[in-house]
């Protein structure tokens, strides 16, 4: 650790000496050495103790966090419009400042906002009522809102601030006349200016800044409380049901959406939140939830939680698969078959792998063969495949002989002569007539023996089911 603060301080004492492009002189030696003797005193002290401040905590991120372009590729590299800095404390810090300096726009709007829904001027309210109304019963308006917007709420104000009206009772004309534009302007173009720091606007800010950072955080946390239960299957009834009316309400909707008086239902959905925005309702609503809201949220969650426990069904069988395993034996080198493997592969002649060379893959013993993952064996033992054929075929496996009989063994097949391709059916037990029959049928005077390849296989088979996951609530 030392070692390291050591190399950190070195990297920082060199970056301040190549800032500055040249070795400093004997007066600016003079000058640090008289602040070092004044305990880094004044305000050039603390922000160079600011910065290299900032430059350990770089170096220390830089260890523990990938530095960009510490992957470089030799060729001629495109450069990425879309690619963002680093995480770097300083570029942080520069950027909040900034940030916060320009936010006070959008939580002016946001007062606004609340001040228009909570009813504080009226006339404001019902104003922006009429215009919801208008544009529920007519939404081709939509199209003319941005434009009203542009006009009346940024060009018109923007002019009269460079053309305010005189002051009230200055002239003895102004009853008759009024606001008149003319002239030429008065006053300087309102242009917004970001808030200077320290300053009351950036406090201002910082603190709304602050409380929305936090009611974000809480309406999160609402929202995963109450809506990701019902979503994510945790309480897989309740999950069930809602996946049950949201499939009915489509289907409802589909057939029956055209029929629907759209224009007052929106018109409906967007008077709701300001009615109920409104003082004298928010209190009424409160003391009528104290009397009988409690009881009707008990009885409607009593009516869902015995319609869920009578009509939806979570008790089927889990869902099973049938799992494979073959069993590879070996010829050695006195003629006996010995154990070699079990693997998810019959390694048959015209394998990819038996074409590489590779050895099969698998495990040595029966008892270690494991069921897949997420799943758990349905059966206590594993069951030979008496259909061999069937599994050769679905494979397209030529070049074998397969026993229909007895051990249901698929051995390799060959020829000094040439390659043999195809399949033989070797009924088990062989009687010496059917076996120079077929000797006959293969090729005259080709021993069976002789025509058996270095590598045997059979199939077994096993059934799994699917996991049940633990319950964590």
């Amino acid at each position: 650790m030392d070692d390291f603060t050591t190399e950190i301080i070195a990297s920082a004492e060199d970056a301040n000496a190549g800032e500055g492009g040249s070795q400093p002189s004997q007066h600016d030696k003079d000058n640090q050495q008289q602040a070092q003797k004044k305990g880094w005193g004044g305000l050039a002290g603390l922000r160079d103790r600011t910065s290299l401040q900032d430059r350990l905590v770089d170096r220390l991120l830089q260890q523990v966090m990938p530095i960009d372009g510490s992957v470089q590729d030799n060729s001629e590299a495109v450069p990425n419009p879309f690619e963002r800095p680093n995480f770097n404390l300083t570029i942080m810090s520069n950027n909040f400042r900034r940030f916060n300096s320009r936010i006070g726009v959008v939580f002016r709007f946001q007062d606004k906002v609340e001040a228009l829904l909570s009813w504080q001027t009226t006339s404001h309210t019902v104003s922006y009522l009429a215009i919801l109304t208008f544009v529920c019963l007519d939404p081709y308006l939509l199209a003319a809102l941005p434009i009203g917007i542009l006009v009346f709420g940024i060009l018109i104000p923007g002019f009269v601030a460079r053309h305010p009206a005189p002051p009230k009772g200055t002239l003895s004309s102004e009853q008759s006349i009024g606001y008149s534009p003319t002239g030429p302007p008065l006053a300087p173009a309102a242009t917004p200016k970001p808030a200077k720091e320290l300053s009351m606007d950036f406090v201002r800010n910082a603190r709304d800044l602050q409380n929305q950072m936090g009611d974000f955080s809480n309406g999160y946390d609402k929202v995963v409380e109450l809506l990701v239960p019902i979503a994510n299957f945790s309480n897989e009834a309740l999950s069930s049901t809602v996946f049950l009316f949201a499939v009915l309400g489509g289907i409802v909707m589909i057939l029956a959406a055209h029929m629907l008086p759209w224009r007052f239902i929106f018109l409906i959905a967007t008077w709701t939140p300001v009615i109920l925005c409104h003082p004298t309702v928010t209190k009424l609503l409160h003391e009528a939830r104290k009397s009988q809201g409690n009881v009707q949220e008990a009885l409607a969650k009593t009516w869902l939680d015995n319609w869920i426990a009578d009509d939806v069904i979570l008790d089927s069988a889990p869902e099973t698969r049938e799992v494979e395993i073959f069993e590879l034996q070996r010829k050695s080198a006195a003629g006996e078959w010995e154990s070699w493997v079990f693997s998810p592969n019959p390694y048959d002649p015209l394998s990819q792998a038996r074409i590489t060379g590779d050895r099969p893959k698998g495990t040595r013993f029966f008892e270690d063969v494991m069921p897949p993952t997420a799943w758990e064996w349905s059966e206590k033992k594993w069951a030979l495949d008496l259909w061999s054929r069937e599994w050769v075929e679905e494979r397209i496996i030529t070049g074998v002989e397969v026993e229909t009989e007895g051990e249901r063994w698929v051995y390799d097949i060959w020829s000094d002569k040439e390659e043999r391709t195809g399949v033989i059916d070797t009924p088990e037990p062989v009687k010496s007539k059917d076996m120079a029959m077929r000797q006959t049928s293969w090729e005259e005077g080709e021993d069976t023996i002789e025509r058996r390849g270095d590598w045997r296989r059979r199939r077994w088979v096993r059934l799994v089911k699917r996991k049940a996951a633990p319950d964590t609530s």
